[in-house]
């Protein structure tokens, strides 16, 4: 190879290589863009308490790798989560619901105007939860439902009708089942408050054998492990809810939550826990931000 050969060889390669670094450095500046573009700061969430696991595990911390926001939840029974929102002691970005009737209480001028639309994204039936190893156990697998929690030493539990949506649900399910079957004990059970306790508290007594089974949520039934049956005879779901509340501290982030949970990766997540999904989510209400008509029905 002659000399200017060679210094022609010698150019191509550092020129070669100079654009290959400038590629990088774009690459890398792009990225790094990209990185600087995703958000920070919190979402405010209160949400059924039949979601904690949902929220808290899966939805929130994917969400936060997607988009930067982080997820603060906070769960409990929907009624008690709406006298909360209305009461002024909880300040929150967005309202998740498992029942309809906990988002209109919270609608209109008289009741502070908090909500003025929510949209419906999902639903799971009402279930009998029960602990694996309980002597029932094998009556349970074996024999209708409604003569099993009946026997002597059956331990029942359910939620507070007066707070919690699934609670209404079990009550409903014993009062129907009472009268198609003609079973009084059913309607007593319907009345008592002895097998009342937190959703909390319910969902470990059936996973600490505290007690033999609990109506809840198939999806939370599903979510902490519990073999349950159906309540066979009656056809009662717990409808989740969204909605953005009045005032919200963190609109952007709220509003990006709502999209990530109706997307694709958030409709994943709950159908890994068995939630049937309503897509298009069904608005009720007006006021939807036009960021979000586009996902909404």
């Amino acid at each position: 190879m002659t000399t200017a050969s060679r210094i022609l060889n010698r150019r191509y390669l550092l020129g070669f290589a100079v654009a290959g670094f400038a590629s990088v450095v774009v690459a890398i500046g792009g990225s790094s863009t990209a990185l600087a573009a995703k958000a920070s700061g919190d979402v405010d969430v209160i949400s059924a308490g039949s979601l904690d696991t949902l929220l808290t595990k899966t939805v929130g911390p994917a969400f936060q790798k997607a988009t930067g926001y982080k997820l603060v939840d906070t769960s409990g029974a929907s009624g008690t989560d709406a006298a909360d929102i209305k009461n002024k002691i909880d300040v929150e970005d967005l309202f998740i619901s498992a029942a309809p009737a906990d988002d209109t209480i919270l609608m209109g001028a008289k009741n502070g105007g908090w909500v003025s639309w929510y949209a419906s994204f999902a639903a799971s039936p009402e279930v009998l939860a029960y602990y694996p190893k309980s002597k029932f156990a094998s009556d349970l697998k074996t024999m209708p439902w409604y003569d099993v929690i009946t026997k002597p030493d059956f331990r029942l539990g359910r939620t507070n009708p007066t707070q919690d949506p699934g609670g209404v649900l079990a009550a409903e399910a014993l009062e129907q089942t009472a009268k198609a079957k003609n079973l009084p004990a059913l309607k007593k059970l319907a009345t008592e408050t002895s097998d009342e306790y937190t959703e909390d508290t319910e969902q470990a007594g059936v996973q600490n054998g505290q007690l033999d089974a609990s109506f809840m949520y198939e999806a939370d039934a599903n979510s902490q492990d519990s073999p349950f049956v159906k309540l066979t005879g009656v056809n009662l779901a717990g409808d989740y809810t969204i909605a953005l509340l009045k005032g919200a501290p963190h609109t952007a982030a709220a509003e990006a939550f709502i999209k990530f949970l109706l997307g694709p990766t958030g409709q994943k997540e709950m159908k890994a826990d068995h939630f049937e999904i309503v897509s298009p989510a069904k608005v009720t209400g007006s006021g939807v931000p036009s960021g979000l008509s586009s996902l909404l029905k």
